[in-house]
């Protein structure tokens, strides 16, 4: 095969139907920087899962005398220091507990204090509404429930508080975000395959003399289709490489630079560079052979040999 003629070939090709090329690019750019970035972003939640869930804590919110007012849990009055040990100590003989930090009313008062310092409710609370608590550290956050069983409506506990949950509406959310970019990629990607088999339809009945000429000289199948499978394949690669700038500026932005997610929210644990450029090689491969099967199977129905 001479390289030079399907070089040619490929250029002619590319000329004739420029604006279904560029459609192509465009397209593939598209889904695959779609697709990059929802893996991406199935990478961010279990990077934010593996870092709060080995902070949260389960909290158990103790009784005190302004809670014996209003009744319910608390109806028998605060919690006694003789309840307080014994929950203390039956914690602390749980197997899954790891630790057990006990928060008074005033620490939970300057805590809140330093939070919510800014807001008109800071100033009207006093140390006596806060309530005293132990936060308890799981060896397997999953295992929340057993801590509520045994301690949720036990005298002297207000109620038992699992952190994880506040979480749980964050990573379903993201989730949810992720779903729908899969989607959106997957309906541009069924546009970028329609686009490719056009493209190779209308390439191959624009340039069927010279098919035919190519056939009666005998040359082989895999000859006359290269051209065609390769003027997909570069515009498959070059879809490919817009969808790796567009992840690279798009985590810059996101992260470093413009929004600085990362100045913003120092608290979340981001991905690094290391993660998108993982995804990098991927979306290349992935932008050079789907339009070169698309091409392919395409060939077999259009470009009888």
């Amino acid at each position: 095969m001479r390289a030079q003629f399907v070089l040619s070939e490929i250029g002619v090709g590319l000329r004739r139907n420029l604006t279904m090329t560029f459609a192509v690019i465009v397209s593939v750019a598209l889904s695959l920087a779609l697709f990059g970035g929802a893996l991406l972003m199935r990478e961010q939640v279990s990077a934010m899962k593996d870092f709060w869930y080995d902070k949260v804590n389960v909290s158990l919110y103790l009784c005190n005398k302004n809670d014996a007012q209003t009744g319910g849990q608390c109806s028998k009055g605060a919690v006694t220091a003789e309840q307080r040990e014994q929950i203390r100590s039956d914690l602390e003989d749980m197997a899954i507990v790891e630790k057990v930090h006990h928060e008074t009313a005033d620490e939970a008062y300057k805590h809140y204090r330093e939070q919510y310092s800014d807001t008109a409710i800071a100033t009207v609370i006093t140390p006596d509404q806060m309530p005293e608590s132990f936060r308890v550290k799981l060896k397997d956050p999953e295992k929340y429930k057993v801590v509520a069983t045994a301690f949720a409506g036990r005298d002297g506990v207000q109620s038992v508080q699992d952190q994880r949950s506040i979480l749980e509406n964050l990573f379903n959310m993201m989730r949810g975000m992720n779903v729908a970019a899969l989607f959106v990629m997957g309906l541009m990607l069924v546009i970028a395959l329609m686009l490719i088999v056009n493209t190779v339809r209308v390439s191959a009945f624009s340039r069927r003399r010279e098919t035919g000429i190519m056939r009666l000289v005998g040359a082989s199948s895999f000859y006359i289709q290269m051209p065609f499978i390769m003027e997909a394949a570069f515009a498959g690669l070059l879809g490919g490489l817009v969808a790796c700038v567009m992840l690279l500026v798009g985590r810059y932005f996101l992260i470093d630079g413009g929004l600085a997610l990362s100045e913003k929210m120092p608290l979340v644990n981001f991905i690094g560079w290391d993660a998108v450029i993982a995804v990098l090689p991927l979306v290349l491969v992935i932008g050079l052979l789907m339009p070169s099967m698309a091409a392919f199977i395409a060939l077999r129905k259009y470009l009888k040999v």
